[in-house]
């Protein structure tokens, strides 16, 4: 069984700030003061929960907090994660150029068995013809793509017929 968790003992000037906190207009100083106060006054996580309103790992989440910090864990922290996506990588001016002669030709100018361009079919391309060292992703090419000024569409299948007449009958709604 785990051992409860405590608030270490509190300084006389931590203990005034604590008090102080309690007179806060401010809930959320207002809640971690009680928090606090409530565990050096030896209550545990449960009771403090059941006392408080608030959960069992809300408490411990303050508990940490200020062990970890002190007195700047009562003041709110942005809630913005500390690290974020990481951006995508990109093609320099040069290589989206490369990249636009790429796509004025044909995908079997390179070998593909496809006569239209795809973004992961551009992507192999690029990787082929050396202008990354790595595969790019899907976005990192749509990304260039519009930054070239062109709007990329998802190639749209159309359905055709070896009929000669085929085009006729579809203009007069025969088909």
């Amino acid at each position: 069984m785990k051992t409860p968790l405590f608030v270490r003992p509190l300084t006389e000037n931590e203990e005034a700030s604590l008090q102080a906190g309690l007179r806060s207009n401010n809930a959320f100083v207002f809640k971690r003061c009680q928090i606090l106060l409530a565990s050096s006054r030896g209550q545990n996580v449960e009771l403090i929960s059941q006392a408080l309103g608030c959960s069992r790992q809300g408490v411990r989440n303050v508990l940490h907090a200020f062990a970890q910090e002190g007195l700047p864990a009562l003041t709110r922290c942005s809630s913005r994660p500390k690290t974020g996506p990481k951006a995508y990588p990109t093609l320099a001016e040069n290589q989206r150029q490369r990249m636009r002669q790429i796509l004025e030709q044909s995908p079997r100018a390179f070998g593909k068995e496809a006569s239209l361009w795809t973004l992961t079919l551009l992507a192999e391309v690029i990787y082929e013809q050396g202008l990354s060292d790595h595969m790019l992703g899907l976005e990192t090419i749509r990304i260039a793509l519009k930054r070239l000024g062109l709007n990329w569409k998802r190639v749209k299948l159309r359905i055709s017929s070896p009929d000669t007449a085929y085009p006729r009958k579809k203009s007069d709604g025969i088909v």
